[in-house]
């Protein structure tokens, strides 16, 4: 029997060389994880699942609170700095390369799947959606962080999408990851599959001496915008032009050497 080829391989590639630069970012991700792990209600001996894992914040947070914890991420390298995370925190965490539209496991697997401003990368949400719930068992809870289309963040993937080259014609374009901020898609993407919709919104403060400072740390770990820049390096006016363009969007949020990008978390219970 012949697997049909994912249309989305050279996508999921790009996206696995692009990410790989995203440790750094583990610091800023580290106080949000806490804030998903409580909303998530993980506890001892649950069995949970950390989809596009990154660098196992969550999961060794998840862990350390006893829970049972596999974490599945598309970038290797990533996946080495979880494990030493988990190392030097001293708990036990499985972690795999695997995609968040393929999950490696069997149905109904785990208490809890969960996922911080990960799986919404994945480039077909029903795909995704489908995979998570089918590896929660019935009563399980599925919970996640998004970036809402109004704020920064999601404001930034949109502006980073615009100024991407256009897909192939004849492609199927990658649904916006922002649009997983929006509650009222959540409902539809989740659907009669849960029950017990619950939202919460939070902020994520990280540290940055001036607004430049900010962008040149997201050029270097933000993997689209980091393919992004590199693609510009030979138009520096193009560039300069989407600099100026950055710091206009991220004014708003900078202030007394602190970003603020608000976040809202999901959770629910798999019928």
């Amino acid at each position: 029997m012949t697997t049909a080829a994912d249309p989305f391989e050279k996508f999921k590639a790009a996206q696995r060389e692009g990410w790989s630069s995203f440790t750094p970012v583990e610091l800023m991700t580290t106080p949000p994880a806490g804030k998903l792990v409580k909303f998530a209600e993980i506890g001892p001996g649950q069995r949970v699942l950390d989809v596009a894992c990154g660098t196992g914040v969550v999961a060794v947070t998840a862990a350390q609170r006893g829970a049972k914890v596999s974490g599945l991420d598309l970038t290797p390298v990533l996946l080495e700095r979880a494990r030493e995370n988990a190392s030097i925190a001293g708990v036990a965490a499985e972690f795999v390369e695997g995609d968040a539209e393929a999950l490696p496991y069997p149905d109904a697997s785990f208490d809890v799947v969960v996922s911080q401003f990960g799986h919404m990368f994945a480039p077909r949400p029903v795909i995704a959606v489908k995979e998570m719930l089918r590896v929660l068992k019935p009563g399980g809870r599925i919970a996640f962080s998004t970036w809402p289309p109004e704020h920064f963040t999601g404001r930034m993937f949109a502006f980073i999408a615009r100024n991407m080259p256009p897909p192939p014609a004849g492609t199927e374009p990658p649904a916006p990851p922002p649009l997983w901020g929006d509650p009222n898609v959540i409902r539809e993407r989740l659907g009669a599959a849960v029950k017990d919709l619950k939202f919460a919104r939070d902020t994520l403060v990280a540290p940055a001496l001036s607004l430049a400072h900010f962008r040149a740390a997201q050029e270097k770990t933000i993997g689209p915008l980091t393919k992004l820049v590199a693609a510009m390096q030979n138009d520096p006016d193009k560039l300069k032009q989407l600099r100026a363009e950055f710091d206009v969007l991220a004014a708003d949020i900078f202030e007394e050497n602190t970003i603020r990008m608000p976040f809202l978390m999901t959770r629910a219970t798999k019928v």
